[in-house]
């Protein structure tokens, strides 16, 4: 309510009211307090926020990102464009090696408890020690029944990711990206006696040069030189508010071997909190009042 009052929002009209930014920020966060209040406590945390709309550097961080957005976003899409020609390669040449490590939540149901009293057949007959009989086994180096388990248990702890298009997509855009050598770090290592290891050596090389170093870098680049841009417009606002008359707009170098300095022009000659509060008096006063100096300011504020 201070926000509107001291602003004069009503006087402005409602339409005014709804095309300020500003004011749109203090409902939102007002509709925040209140999610924060009836919902959950979780929105409270979003006021957060609030840092970083009142200190410019902040700002200008958020900004690297929006300003040139246009550029990132159609770099990002021909990133997508890229990963998605590299899915369909590898859906039709490397879905065997698309088997990747997942971690599953514990089932208790995937093993027979060999705890229990009444043990079935079936879990005798695939985890007990002793040796079958008929099968091709060599019996004098029997495998350790914890032994297979575990095995059994890595096996089953892989998956295939590029049974379909689809998932061979969704596995080069997550671990491709995220991966610093590309979606050859995830995938299967081939071996050199295989008729594809050339291929699958081009096809790593490839998708690690075009989207990890070029793509993704042109990305990082262009957030880094608008950071860089801003920063220095910051730096260069902050010059000249230090070394230029904000009424008349003469440096100070003009001002040297003059018998007036620039602090005394500013402070005094044209001090610019004088000339705020000359139109503060020109709007509060009377028009039928006005001098003819205050009848041309007033001409020309408006």
């Amino acid at each position: 309510m201070s926000f509107v009052g001291n602003c004069g929002t009503f006087t402005r009209g409602y339409k005014a009211m709804i095309m300020d930014v500003e004011f749109l920020y203090h409902l939102l966060y007002l509709l925040i307090c209140a999610l924060g209040l009836f919902v959950h406590e979780f929105f409270y945390s979003l006021l957060l926020f609030d840092l970083v709309y009142r200190e410019e550097t902040l700002l200008n961080v958020i900004k690297s990102v929006t300003r040139n957005g246009r550029s990132i976003i159609l770099t990002a899409v021909l990133a997508l464009i890229l990963v998605y020609l590299f899915s369909i390669v590898g859906y039709l040449f490397f879905k065997d090696d698309f088997i990747l490590e997942v971690d599953k939540l514990p089932n208790e149901t995937l093993l027979p408890d060999r705890t229990e009293p009444g043990e079935t057949m079936t879990g005798e007959f695939l985890y007990s020690d002793v040796c079958k009989a008929g099968s091709s086994e060599n019996c004098s180096s029997i495998v350790p029944s914890d032994q297979v388990v575990a095995e059994e248990r890595e096996e089953e702890n892989k998956e295939h990711t590029c049974e379909t298009l689809l998932m061979c997509i969704v596995t080069v855009l997550s671990h491709g990206l995220r991966s610093g050598g590309g979606v050859g770090d995830v995938l299967r290592k081939p071996s050199k006696e295989e008729p594809l290891f050339a291929a699958r050596v081009i096809y790593d090389l490839l998708f690690f040069f075009m989207v990890i170093i070029i793509v993704l870098n042109l990305i990082f680049g262009v957030i880094i030189d608008t950071f860089a841009d801003l920063r220095s417009e910051k730096q260069k606002k902050e010059e000249i508010l230090k070394t230029t008359c904000f009424i008349c707009g003469l440096e100070r170098d003009k001002f040297d071997n003059k018998t007036v300095t620039f602090e005394e022009h500013i402070k005094e000659e044209h001090n610019m909190w004088h000339y705020l509060c000359f139109i503060v008096l020109v709007k509060v006063k009377d028009s039928t009042e006005y001098t003819g100096p205050e009848s041309y300011v007033a001409e020309m504020i408006k």
